[in-house]
């Protein structure tokens, strides 16, 4: 599933391609489950609109579109686990399982592909300045403070807390590995036994983490790849996931897999503690 990274190399390659441009019609396919919204109910809100900024919230693609005498309307894009956010030529043959296609005044067309359709679609209509918030708290940009109460008490392990998008929407199944790596700490701890010490060096490594793999584009581990088509580059820096049975890139021990939570997790088991 795409994870903060990903979604916004997505969101901010669609909006240097479509900020400004008119959605002149709109078409919805006939599968039912990418629409939390009614098809055509979406159609109308989306159709004569002008995209104003493309941006990520969490794991979710907000497009803020213009405003008329019915509202101000924002499309919420949720890419699931297969999901893809194309912006292509309209003469670009279209890909199988297309969903939905945002047709543009300039001769381009925003596609959203999704072949196992868990991604989702849907409408929000802004109130005053109030926009699409998102379930949690925004790893780029909390503090070291509100970072560690996020943690205090919880006797889940600090893996599923990471995961826990109501505490921090956007951190996923790589970026967590990845980050409790960087920090040394093994990811079944308990997430409320954390030191602060420990909560400090967490707090930087995921932060270091997302924006490292932002530059790079991504991981393309899977299904995913930006605005165009093209894969990102961050699975090259992996140093511990899907690296189980390798040597650590540190010390050298086999870096282990177990299930934790119900997700694949990887870690070494000297440099994490």
């Amino acid at each position: 599933m795409p994870e903060l990274p990903e979604v916004e190399t997505v969101a901010n390659g669609v909006d240097q391609r479509v900020r400004g441009d008119v959605i002149e019609s709109v078409w919805l396919g006939s599968k039912p489950e990418p629409f939390k919204t009614g098809a055509a109910e979406m159609a109308d809100a989306l159709t004569g609109r002008r995209i104003e900024r493309v941006y990520r919230v969490g794991k979710h693609i907000v497009f803020d579109l213009s405003v008329d005498e019915g509202g101000e309307p924002q499309w919420i894009v949720h890419l699931g686990m297969t999901g893809r956010l194309l912006v292509s030529a309209a003469s670009v043959a279209l890909p199988a399982h297309t969903h939905a296609i945002l047709r543009l005044a300039s001769g381009r067309e925003v596609r959203f592909v999704d072949p196992r359709r868990f991604g989702r679609l849907a409408i929000q209509w802004r109130a005053a300045e109030s926009g699409f918030q998102g379930t949690g708290r925004e790893p780029l940009t909390i503090s070291i403070e509100e970072f560690t109460k996020l943690f205090r008490g919880r006797k889940t392990s600090i893996k599923a807390a990471l995961l826990n998008q109501k505490l921090l929407q956007g951190v996923g199944n790589i970026y967590a590995d990845e980050s409790l790596f960087r920090a040394g700490i093994r990811p079944t701890r308990r997430a409320g036994r954390l030191t602060r010490e420990q909560s400090g060096r967490l707090h930087g490594a995921v932060q270091e983490v997302l924006k490292h793999a932002i530059q790079l584009g991504g991981s393309s581990v899977s299904d995913y790849v930006d605005a165009d088509g093209v894969k990102g580059f961050f699975q090259l820096e992996h140093r511990v996931y899907l690296r189980g049975g390798e040597p650590c890139l540190v010390c050298g021990t086999a870096i282990r897999r177990m299930v934790l939570g119900g997700r694949g997790t990887h870690y070494c088991p000297t440099c994490q503690k």
